[in-house]
């Protein structure tokens, strides 16, 4: 009984930590790439009025404005899309995922992070698309915490097993909704998940048996 229960409540969390992040989206989307295409909008009916008018000069302005903010809302939707679930996870595989992923936090907030994941690859979709989710957590939990100056995410095979290992250096410990839903993903795959956290930082290490 006490484990159905807490099992109940991890999921509980799970689904309002998704409807949280739904909420989220909805916001982004309403505030920023809505907004901004409303605007693109209304620039190129200014452009047709400057044209209409005979102002060339004025509708070439309005309308170079526009293909800006264009372009700006464009990137704003291609990192949605991509955090939501990289194309590249489903067409390339969880390795070159997990590096396109840690090159754009790496760039972004300025932070080492070396990965060695090629071992991912040998999984089915389903446990590649988890380890990826746990990943990208992992990522900006630590950015949360912290921000990290360094990261290390590493996937080995060992004698029919698949261990992954996350260090970081942030300063902060993890929280503890964010350790419920991990281990409950970990769940999901049938595999066991340690945490650690010292002075020196954080340690995520998640055994997958084959």
């Amino acid at each position: 009984m006490r484990d159905d229960r807490e099992r109940a409540e991890l999921t509980a969390q799970i689904l309002g930590a998704e409807q949280d992040e739904r909420r989220r989206i909805a916001l982004f989307l309403h505030d920023g790439p809505v907004q901004s295409l409303a605007g693109v909008a209304l620039m190129v009916d200014a452009a047709l009025h400057f044209i209409e008018q005979g102002k060339p000069t004025e509708a070439r302005e309005v309308l170079e404005k526009a293909l800006e903010r264009h372009r700006l809302t464009i990137g704003e939707l291609r990192d949605l899309s991509f955090n939501l679930e990289p194309v590249v996870l489903r067409d390339q595989g969880l390795s070159t995922a997990v590096r396109a992923l840690a090159d754009q936090k790496g760039q972004e907030h300025r932070i080492r992070i070396d990965a060695d994941v090629e071992a991912g690859d040998a999984l089915d979709e389903h446990e590649q698309a988890a380890l990826y989710e746990i990943v990208r957590e992992s990522l900006e939990g630590a950015i949360r915490r912290g921000p990290p100056t360094r990261m290390e995410v590493r996937i080995t095979d060992r004698d029919g097993r698949i261990e992954l290992t996350i260090v970081d250096d942030a300063p902060a410990e993890r929280r503890k909704r964010s350790v419920e839903v991990l281990e409950e993903r970990a769940r999901t795959l049938g595999a066991t998940l340690t945490l650690r956290h010292d002075e020196t930082g954080s340690t995520l290490e998640l055994v997958l048996p084959r």
